[in-house]
């Protein structure tokens, strides 16, 4: 069967509608209410109820050990943890129809599973905090004004750049996106190309950035397409300007740091939790960048993904689950920051567990100023239309005007399916 890790799961986001389902609040392993207790009686204690903690393969090892370890913590419900080596997605959506299993699960909140009443809100168990998240973090999780999901950890991309490169050729790290197009043309040379943005010329790494870039999104005001506006096609149209300046036909793709530790790209667009690995052979012989802007009425960004937990609606426990979610990903600050930063270099999503992280200052200013998020209402359908037409545009020269046209309307059929 076919494996699923954390690299291929954050690109799941959004799976396939699950059939509608209703909820179930009977709690199990609680004694039934009574009426007949007689004076001097004492009520029964109730007993700690059993609870099912749903989570995909990690690839980094000690992930389950640690996972096993917090539930195995908790005091006041006894909390079973699975590990999923196969197909975690398909197999969740199949759980979450049929129910009551798993109480508590990991993945991304999508809109697809809230109109079918499969989750359980959260705003009582995050209110307290929630000012201690990103507001793009936060957004993620949230569908119709309410939250969906807690954010375990962070996962961020950036720009990595090669110091002595730049040097050499006389580039400054670049602010904006001609500034980009500029150094990337100078540092092609000497069998190096100036940037790496993945073998399909960007299209899918860069479609989000290049959207903030130019103070654009992907949806607006949860109801239309972000991207509905000239300065998509006039942004769109710099990553074709990019295009004999990219590295492509690497042996791995962006999410890969290879291309850029061999010295085959100056720069590469890539996730922040291939630092380790960067730094350990090229030292300090690099630095990182937030996706430049188009211009001042655009801006800087760093996309922010991460799986968050979840109460099933189906739960024959549901406040003993939100309870469990509460305990481990808002109240223990010791585990948050290590299951974060121990195995693998990722954040933690609140920020202040993230300002606890020394190792991690520079990459907390940029998320903390340039965090962006895709959010619930950005589906796959959505995404694979954008990323086509970006395609089109970058590779083969298409017109960006109709491209970004006919994307907009793609993406306006899936914002109707969604409110429908």
């Amino acid at each position: 069967m076919r494996k699923t890790n954390r690299r291929t799961f954050l690109a799941l986001a959004g799976t396939a509608a699950l059939s509608a389902c209703g909820s179930n609040t009977v709690q199990r392993g609680t004694p039934p209410p009574s009426t007949a207790y007689s004076a001097g009686v004492t009520r029964p204690k109730p007993k700690p109820v059993d609870l099912a903690q749903w989570y995909h393969p990690y690839p980094e090892a000690g992930v389950q050990e640690a996972v096993t370890r917090y539930a195995a913590a908790y005091q006041k419900s006894k909390v079973a943890v699975q590990w999923n080596p196969d197909d975690y997605e398909t197999k969740l959506n199949a759980a979450l129809q049929a129910g009551p299993v798993p109480d508590v699960f990991e993945g991304q909140v999508t809109v697809d599973r809230v109109r079918q009443n499969l989750l359980v809100p959260l705003d009582d168990v995050i209110g307290p905090v929630r000012g201690d998240f990103t507001p793009s973090v936060l957004a993620a999780q949230t569908v119709d004004g309410k939250v969906y999901g807690i954010p375990q950890a962070l996962d961020t991309q950036v720009l990595f750049y090669r110091k002595s490169f730049l040097q050499e050729a006389g580039v400054q790290p670049p602010q904006t996106l001609d500034e980009l197009v500029d150094a990337a043309k100078k540092l092609s040379k000497d069998g190096v190309k100036g940037l790496f943005a993945g073998n399909d010329a960007g299209a899918a790494a860069l479609a989000g950035p290049l959207l903030w870039s130019a103070g654009l999104d992907y949806v607006k005001d949860g109801k239309s397409a972000g991207f509905d506006d000239p300065r998509a096609a006039t942004v769109f149209a710099k990553l074709h300007e990019l295009n004999g300046s990219l590295l492509l036909g690497a042996s791995t793709d962006w999410a890969d740091p290879l291309p850029f530790i061999d010295g085959l790209t100056a720069m590469q667009w890539t996730w922040l939790w291939n630092l380790p690995k960067i730094q350990d052979t090229l030292k300090d012989d690099f630095g990182v960048l937030a996706f430049p802007r188009l211009d001042a009425a655009g801006a800087p960004s760093v996309p922010v993904s991460g799986l968050s937990a979840m109460v099933h609606s189906k739960s024959l426990n549901p406040n003993a689950a939100k309870d469990f979610v509460k305990w481990l990903w808002l109240e223990r600050v010791d585990f948050q920051q290590e299951f974060a930063t121990r195995f693998g270099f990722h954040l933690p999503a609140r920020l202040s567990v993230l300002g606890k992280v020394a190792a991690a200052a520079d990459a907390a200013k940029l998320v903390k100023e340039n965090g962006r998020a895709a959010g619930p209402l950005w589906t796959p359908t959505a995404n694979t239309a954008l990323v086509d037409a970006l395609g089109r545009i970058v590779r083969d020269g298409a017109d960006p005007v109709a491209e970004t046209k006919a994307a907009v309307e793609a993406v306006k059929a899936e914002l109707g399916r969604l409110a429908a």
